[in-house]
């Protein structure tokens, strides 16, 4: 009897130490959330096509696709996405239902929030400074972040996921510079303290970033060792939000352009939102 009741000591000091550590994680969520919401301009000036004048052609093209002249210029863009969030590999994908919140600060950081739907649940967030996933919403199943290469990694994906849903962030500056690929491609470079992040933006005639693709740093690879490798994203059905013209369908994955390639994470955006330092937080 006294080791029943120990046991089942043990298990519920265990479950009161894994709700506390979710109820933390959440309140982190909830913080860099508010944080990065913070950083929307308070007075934010509108779109001049003068702004991107010295640009190169594919870039040209980009901007004015992706923003109307007179829009106010809001990088901070928040993004509500159901679709379907591979756990398995090429050959067996696994693909479950998913939904998720993220909110995009070029060049400061992100958060994306998510959990699947049927079967075992999966659920968490990235950061530029953590990733953290559990099952059954409890039992921790990663937590990784706080080095170099995890900011490296996380610093090239809220970069290109920019170039998709916040391209107010990617106005040339100090940070931020451009240059021409080709007759379709531009690529743009993003710098922010040591880090240093090119994406290159393939367009379609009329302006349309249809491909962003870049080399990430990634261990998502046989030997999980982190080296530069290439990771991509095609996107489609483009949308007008607030004088954006954004894509609401986007699927991505490593290994993009090689024969490696599926994508893991497929996309449908239910709606894209640019907050005036509200204090929204993710669900």
């Amino acid at each position: 009897m006294n080791l029943v009741i120990a046991m089942l000591g043990a298990l519920i000091l265990a479950g009161v130490a894994l709700a506390t550590l979710v109820l933390r994680d959440r309140r982190a969520d909830g913080a860099e959330w508010t944080r990065l919401s913070d950083l929307q301009p308070a007075d934010p000036v509108r779109f001049d096509p003068a702004m991107i004048a010295d640009l190169p052609e594919p870039a040209r093209r980009y901007f004015t696709h992706t923003i109307q002249p007179g829009t106010l210029l809001l990088p901070v863009a928040e993004i509500d996405i159901s679709g379907q969030f591979s756990l398995g590999t090429k050959n067996k994908p696994d693909y479950r239902p998913m939904i998720a919140r993220q909110i995009l600060a070029v060049p400061e950081g992100f958060v994306w929030a998510m959990r699947t739907r049927g079967g075992m649940p999966v659920s968490g967030s990235d950061s530029g400074f953590w990733t953290r996933f559990r099952i059954f919403w409890l039992i921790p199943v990663a937590r990784l972040g706080g080095d170099p290469d995890h900011r490296r990694s996380a610093f090239g994906r809220y970069v290109a996921e920019a170039v998709i849903w916040a391209p107010a962030s990617l106005l040339p500056g100090q940070r931020v510079t451009w240059e021409g690929v080709d007759d379709t491609t531009a690529r743009v470079t993003v710098r922010h303290g040591d880090m240093i992040q090119a994406v290159d933006v393939t367009v379609d005639a009329e302006g349309r970033p249809i491909v962003a693709s870049f080399l990430r740093w990634s261990d998502a690879n046989p030997d999980k060792v982190h080296r530069l490798q290439p990771f991509g994203a095609v996107m489609s059905d483009f949308r007008d939000v607030g004088g954006y013209h954004l894509p609401f369908h986007v699927e991505a994955g490593n290994m993009f352009g090689t024969e490696d390639y599926f994508p893991f994470f497929i996309a449908e955006v239910s709606a894209i939102r640019f907050p005036r330092a509200s204090r929204s937080v993710p669900a």
